[in-house]
C-alpha cells in the first residue's frame, strides 16, 4: 500500500476577498451623512451574511427545523446530484454569530494550522435511501463551506465502503456505496478515522475494500490498516511549516478478530493503552502537533466515562495535543488537561435519525493551531437529521453552547461558540 507519510497537500481554495466599498461624497451630502451612509450599508452586508448509538431508525421528517444555510456554500466539484433539493426544503437564512476561525486571510496565515472535525458518519441503511433519491453529495447542501475552508478536515466515517464481504453477527451492521466517496472528497473531507465499531460490518473483505477505495479517492486515513504497524501508523500532514500527526484509536471492538495485529488486519485498539502510548511517543519526536481521534464511551450518555478521562489524560501525557472523540452519538462535554483540548464526543454528524432529539445535535469543532502545541477551539452548532446536517439559527445555537457548558469538565462555551477554560 502506498506511504500515508509525509504527505504534503495543496492549500484549498480560499474565498474571494470581499471587494471595498469606495466612500464618496457627492452632491449636497456631507461628509457625515456620507459616513453614516457607508456604516448603514455595511451593517446591512453583515446582517445578511454572518454565518449563522447505534440508532433505532425512525421515519422523521426530511427537512430539519430551527436551521439557516452556511454563507455562500462552495459548488460541489465531485459527483453531482441527480436531484436537487425543493424550495420547500431549504431552510430560511438566520443571523448567527460568524466564526472566528474563519475568516478571508489565507489558510494557516499567522503561523497557525485550521483543522475542523466532524461526528460520526455513514452512507448507508436510511441514509443511503435519502441519497439514492436526492444525490450523495446532499448531505454537504448547507456546511460544505464550512468542511472546505479549513487546511485540513477531519470525520469519523463509521462504515466500510464496499460492495463486497461476509456480513457480520451483530445487532447493527452498516455497509456504504463507493459512490459515496467522490461528493465526501470534494466536500473538503481529508482524513477519516477507521478506528471504530462498524468498519468491519462486512468482515475482513470489506475493510479491504474500504482501505482501497479511500487511497483511490485520495483520502487519507487512520485507525486500521493490513497489520498492526499500518493501524497504529498516524497520518502525517504539514502546512505553513506545522507538521501534525493524526492518529485513531478505538476501545469499542465488538469482537478479538477486529483488532490489527502483526499478520492480519484490522482497527487500532485501545483497550491496552500501551501500543497507543507508544506510537504517540514516538510521532511527537518529529511532528509539531500531534491529533487523536478517539472511539470510546457509552451511547447516549451526556458525560465521558473513566475509561475515556484516564485514556485521554494518558495521551496526553504521552505528547498528544487534541483529543476529539465520538461513539456516543450524543454530544459530549469538553476538558483542558495539562493546557491540551479534550472534546468528549462530537456525537452524529451523518447518521440514521431516532426519535432522540440529543442525537440531532452536534457541533462541526474548528481548531486553529500553532507551532507552539496551543489549539483555540470553536464550534458551529449543528442540527442534523435525516442525512441533511444544517448550522442552527441563533438561539438554538446558544442553547445548545449552554447545555455543553453545563456537562463540559472545568470549561465552559461562550454564546459565541469560543470553548475556554472555567
Amino acid at each position: 500500500m502506498e506511504s500515508r507519510q509525509d504527505r504534503h497537500r495543496k492549500p484549498k481554495k480560499e474565498r474571494a476577498a470581499l471587494k471595498k466599498m469606495p466612500l464618496k461624497v457627492m452632491g449636497g451630502l456631507t461628509l457625515a451623512a456620507a459616513v453614516c451612509f457607508a456604516i448603514g450599508i455595511g451593517a446591512s452586508y453583515w446582517s445578511s451574511h454572518s454565518r449563522t448509538t447505534e440508532e433505532a431508525e425512525s421515519a422523521a421528517s426530511p427537512v430539519p427545523t430551527g436551521t439557516t444555510q452556511p454563507v455562500k456554500p462552495a459548488s460541489s466539484s465531485g459527483a453531482k446530484s441527480t436531484a436537487k433539493p425543493s424550495p420547500e426544503s431549504t431552510p430560511k437564512a438566520v443571523t448567527v454569530s460568524p466564526s472566528p476561525n474563519v475568516s478571508d486571510k489565507p489558510a494557516g496565515s499567522g503561523g497557525q494550522v485550521r483543522l475542523s472535525f466532524v461526528g460520526d458518519v455513514i452512507m448507508a441503511s436510511k441514509v443511503e435511501d435519502i441519497l439514492t433519491q436526492k444525490g450523495y453529495d446532499y448531505p454537504y447542501t448547507n456546511v460544505k463551506d464550512y468542511l472546505s475552508k479549513p487546511d485540513f478536515t477531519i470525520a469519523n466515517l463509521e462504515t466500510p465502503i464496499t460492495t463486497r464481504g461476509t456480513v457480520q453477527n451483530k445487532e447493527y451492521v452498516y455497509r456504504s456505496s463507493p459512490l459515496a466517496l467522490p461528493p465526501l472528497k470534494a466536500a473538503g473531507v481529508d482524513i477519516v478515522n477507521l478506528a471504530n465499531n462498524h468498519v468491519m460490518d462486512y468482515g475482513p473483505e470489506g475493510l479491504q475494500d474500504t482501505l482501497n477505495a479511500l487511497d483511490q479517492e485520495g483520502i487519507e486515513h487512520v485507525g486500521a490498516g493490513k497489520n498492526t504497524e499500518e493501524a497504529y501508523k498516524p497520518v502525517i500532514v504539514e502546512k505553513n511549516g506545522i507538521k501534525i500527526a493524526v492518529f485513531g484509536f478505538s476501545r469499542v471492538v465488538p469482537e478479538a478478530s477486529w483488532k490489527a495485529g502483526p499478520n492480519h488486519l484490522g482497527v487500532a485498539e485501545t483497550y491496552n493503552y500501551k501500543p497507543p502510548v507508544e506510537a504517540i511517543q514516538k510521532a511527537k519526536a518529529s511532528a509539531d502537533l500531534v491529533v487523536v481521534v478517539a472511539h470510546w464511551g457509552v451511547e447516549r450518555s451526556d458525560h465521558p466515562d473513566k475509561n475515556q478521562t484516564d485514556l485521554a489524560h494518558r495521551y496526553i501525557d504521552a505528547g498528544a495535543d487534541l483529543i476529539v472523540g465520538g461513539h456516543p452519538h450524543v454530544m459530549q462535554g469538553f476538558e483542558q488537561y495539562k493546557g491540551k483540548w479534550i472534546a468528549y464526543s462530537l456525537g452524529n454528524f451523518i447518521f440514521t435519525t431516532n426519535d432522540n432529539p440529543k442525537t440531532w445535535e452536534t457541533v462541526i469543532l474548528e481548531a486553529a493551531c500553532t507551532k507552539d502545541k496551543s489549539c483555540n477551539l470553536h464550534l458551529v452548532p449543528i442540527l442534523t437529521k435525516s442525512a441533511l446536517p444544517t448550522p442552527m439559527n441563533q438561539e438554538d445555537g446558544i442553547k445548545l453552547f449552554q447545555r455543553l457548558s453545563q456537562i463540559s469538565i472545568g470549561a465552559r462555551v461562550d454564546d459565541n461558540g469560543q470553548v475556554s477554560k472555567k
